[in-house]
């Protein structure tokens, strides 16, 4: 025989709040921040009542439970305005890639740390991939002088998150902004 589906009680969200509360007594709080010590739950519903307000648990955690008279509408928005501030506010680190070959021009050399040092003044990471073709292979010294020599340009400004290693044709450096 099959049971009939039936759906999970909806979750509320943010603290409990007038009738939800289910601790006896409580410390209560009044909307000028004033503590009116542990009360029953009965008397701190009236007055938050009184005032035309509602009473928001705090602290549950604590015994009793600390609850303060307060606008739960206005407490809302303020928890969501923090909440959109500090998503606006917080800085996605990303990864830029500088590509490079080991016999590298003087000039095309400058113009690429031109580019690293605006990375790092944006806050990015970048990662160096020196890349071999045929027979450069057989100087693999030229690739890792060119690395250090990066490395010692950038080093007030920058550290070595992952050291140089070849992976196949290609060698590579990781640095992040200090």
């Amino acid at each position: 025989m099959r049971r009939p589906y039936k759906a999970a009680a909806p979750v509320k969200e943010g603290p409990r709040a007038n009738r939800d509360i289910r601790a006896p007594r409580v410390q209560l709080i009044d909307p000028d921040g004033q503590n009116r010590g542990a009360v029953s739950i009965q008397e701190a519903l009236e007055a938050a009542e009184d005032l035309g307000l509602d009473l928001v648990e705090i602290a549950p955690n604590s015994d009793p439970p600390v609850c303060k008279i307060i606008d739960l509408g206005k407490l809302k928005y303020q928890t969501q305005k923090k909440a959109a501030e500090a998503r606006r506010n917080q800085k996605v680190i990303e990864i830029k890639e500088i590509k490079m070959r080991p016999n590298i021009d003087d000039h095309d050399y400058e113009t690429k740390m031109k580019a690293v040092r605006r990375f790092f003044e944006e806050g990015d990471k970048v990662k160096l991939t020196l890349r071999f073709r045929g027979r450069e292979m057989a100087h693999l010294e030229l690739g890792m002088q060119l690395l250090n020599r990066v490395r010692a340009e950038v080093e007030e400004i920058a550290k070595v998150e992952a050291e140089p290693k070849l992976e196949g044709r290609q060698m590579m450096m990781v640095l992040s902004p200090r």
